[in-house]
């Protein structure tokens, strides 16, 4: 439908398009748009419309189609410049149109689209007459892609009933095949079936047989078992040995002459107090005129042991610190659980050490205060007191071990008194050659 308002006779601008643009020609308006949108300046442009003027013409197209083709719609001014942009474009066109009579063989797409820019006399009814021939030329290539894919369709129906008919065919022939095999199974299972059978009994047989095997080779292999464990026991203690060898072996002559070192001083120090206890005098005889002397004895913790003293009395623990290079071991939990069990195990730790400590000042004597490691949560954190040698017995050592390596380590001769109600570790200590000494002994000194 075409409306007129204020136009002269030959001026289009008043008509109206009374239905939506096609879409054919609305792709071909926002192209010549945009091919006539570069050769317009930025204040030419409208404003919505100037955000696109670096763009190039197909990204132009792209982004900007709804924007160009609602100004070239509702700006006079910017479709008349692009109106003026077609026109040096295409010039044979524009003057068709202008003149009322398009190209017979031009595209009805492009005829409508320019007609929209342009707006000549009529420009409506070319607009929607390519509307219509658009949706005419769309309908019938539908139409001929309908009849085409129905033809498609067609052939392949007719392959699938010749396919249909020879895999009918052929499964007939495979049918007859597996009904043959199937009764050639049949007779094979039943004698597939006795032969099961016979093999059932066979397998029980075999599996009779296979048990005694199996209790026979577990024998064997708990046995090897435990050869194995013992021979690796046996190298653990070789290894072991192996190791003490090759540290002594490093260390050289030192752990030999510190014993011996030891000892000598030991002796010193008994000479010196035998001496002071005899009250000898300076020599003043010649070597010639001790034929006939006696060496005097010696006193040992054995002979202290052997005075008349209970054994409870703690001046049996005095007599024998009093000993020259006196060495006293204390089993330290032993002690501490004897005479302040309730106490936590820190504090019990702290106030042995600490009377271990003035014991060592009174006495002057060598003490080590030793405590098994397993009872530890966590590292212990302490200085130990002055004079008092506190030690840790390592993972898998138990505290009783390592008091006896301690004896084992000191020279033939030296006194060594060892602290602790255990009554393994006495006697141990006791053929290593030290003196064990009941803790009840040593909690009464330290009291």
């Amino acid at each position: 439908m075409v409306e007129t308002a204020g136009g002269g006779p030959g001026d289009g601008t008043a008509e109206v398009l009374d239905r939506p643009l096609p879409d054919g020609v609305r792709r071909r308006v926002v192209q010549i748009v945009s091919d006539g949108f570069g050769g317009l300046t930025v204040t030419e442009l409208p404003a919505q419309l100037r955000q696109y003027a670096r763009f190039a013409p197909n990204r132009r197209a792209k982004f900007a189609g709804n924007a160009m083709a609602a100004a070239l719609e509702t700006d006079a001014l910017f479709r008349q410049r692009i109106g003026e942009k077609f026109r040096e474009a295409q010039q044979e066109l524009a003057g068709a149109l202008d003149s009322g009579s398009p190209p017979p063989a031009a595209d009805p797409l492009d005829v409508a689209a320019a007609a929209y820019v342009l707006r000549p006399a009529g420009w409506v009814k070319l607009v929607t007459a390519a509307g219509e021939e658009a949706q005419r030329a769309d309908a019938e290539r539908a139409d001929e892609e309908s009849r085409a894919e129905l033809e498609r369709l067609r052939e392949e129906l007719a392959q699938a009933r010749d396919h249909t008919r020879a895999e009918t065919e052929r499964l007939r022939g495979e049918l007859e095949s597996a009904k043959r095999e199937a009764e050639s199974l049949h007779r094979k299972l039943r004698s597939a079936l006795s032969d099961v059978k016979r093999g059932e009994a066979a397998l029980r047989k075999a599996q009779g047989e296979a048990d005694a095997v199996r209790a026979e080779t577990q024998a064997q292999v708990s046995a090897a078992e435990s050869e194995s464990r013992r021979l690796k026991a046996r190298l653990g203690e070789a290894e072991a040995a192996l190791e003490a060898t090759r540290r002594a072996a490093r260390e050289g002559r030192s752990v030999e002459d510190m014993r011996v070192r030891l000892l000598l001083d030991t002796l010193l120090d008994a000479t010196q107090g035998l001496r002071r206890e005899l009250a000898l005098p300076p020599v003043s005889v010649r070597p010639a005129e001790t034929v006939d002397a006696v060496e005097p004895g010696r006193m040992t913790p054995k002979d202290i042991a052997a005075r008349a003293l209970s054994e409870n009395d703690p001046a049996i623990l005095d007599q024998l610190l009093a000993l020259p290079q006196a060495h006293l071991v204390v089993d330290g939990y032993n002690v501490t659980k004897t005479g302040y069990p309730q106490m936590p195990l820190e504090k019990q730790r702290l106030r042995l050490l600490g009377q271990l400590s003035a014991l060592a000042a009174q006495t002057g004597a060598e003490v080590t205060c030793v405590f098994d490691g397993a009872e530890l949560a966590a590292p212990v954190l302490l200085a130990p007191p002055r004079g008092v040698r506190v030690l840790f017995s390592k993972p898998g050592v138990t505290a009783d071990e390592l008091i006896r390596q301690l004896v084992r380590a000191e020279p033939p001769g030296r006194p060594v008194i060892v602290a602790s109600t255990d009554r393994e570790v006495a006697d141990g200590v006791a053929k290593a050659g030290a003196r064990p000494v009941a803790s009840a002994v040593l909690l009464k000194r330290l009291s």
